[in-house]
């Protein structure tokens, strides 16, 4: 009896997933987002909402994770990033079976040197033992906030140009002028550009997202890619985090491909 149930579990699982790559092969002939972007919001409100045991929620809530990236990669994204609030979100790394069968490398944006030695040190066994990986990339973003991101890129950008004109100027070979007063106004204007600054980001790595999701019915990017979120979609299905599945992951798409022209209307014009 209990071989029948798991050869019948096992029929059903790949029907469904039969039917789920057909839809995708359906919405491939429209665009397909190059970069989706998640606000996990609602984990420990899932597990007041069930009466869970703590922590119960953060479970759950990797277990939809692991099933959101499995959509996003069959779909074809490049480009996933994922915004934790707490390091309980994120304990541990992506499930090797995910990793390996698209691989995924993986990131850990933000300022690392925050998070504990033990944390510190597992993420960067994750991105090393991921860093051939070419065919997708997966952005882990925690220890940030997109303000400290900015401020952090402006410095290492400012620091980088300072380098440079020492340098140049003590060959003879630099701008020629001895001190910042000395500088003409062109000159000044063009000291810094915007490639500087973006080089520098956290989230250099990836493209701008097409589409950031946050759950829980919140409109709020809460300090997340404020750089980088200018001309993108913002989808807030009213679920918790643990509760996200295949139908608002194809409503994020459906929605996405429907204002497509708009949003790359809007980038051309920026």
């Amino acid at each position: 009896m209990e071989r029948i149930r798991e050869r019948v579990i096992q029929i059903y699982g790949n029907l469904v997933s039969l039917l789920r790559k057909c839809i995708f092969c359906i919405l491939s002939v429209g665009p397909i987002p190059n970069h989706i972007a998640f606000i996990m919001d609602g984990n420990r409100r899932f597990t007041k909402k069930c009466k869970l045991m703590k922590g119960a929620g953060h479970k759950v809530g990797f277990s939809a994770l692991m099933s959101i990236l499995k959509y996003c990669y069959e779909f074809g994204v490049r480009y996933v990033t994922v915004y934790v609030f707490s390091i309980e979100n994120f304990k541990r790394s992506p499930e090797e079976s995910i990793v390996n069968r698209y691989g995924v490398r993986v990131i850990f944006s933000g300022n690392l040197k925050l998070l504990s030695e033990p944390v510190r040190l597992a993420a960067e066994r994750a991105m090393l033992a991921t860093d051939k990986n070419s065919k997708a990339v997966l952005s882990i973003c925690v220890a940030y906030t997109s303000t400290n991101e900015i401020m952090h890129a402006v410095q290492e950008s400012c620091e980088e140009k300072w380098d440079e004109i020492t340098i140049l100027n003590s060959s003879g070979a630099g701008y020629g002028l001895i001190s910042l007063g000395g500088y003409e106004q062109d000159e000044m204007d063009h000291l810094i550009k915007l490639n500087d600054i973006e080089k520098h980001m956290y989230m250099a790595a990836s493209p701008d997202p097409d589409i950031i999701i946050r759950t829980s019915s919140e409109t709020r990017l809460s300090n997340f890619l404020l750089w980088q979120s200018a001309n993108c979609y913002l989808y807030s299905p009213s679920v918790l985090w643990p509760e996200i599945g295949f139908r608002q992951f194809l409503w994020a798409i459906l929605n996405f491909q429907r204002i497509h022209f708009y949003l790359d209307k809007q980038r051309q014009q920026s």
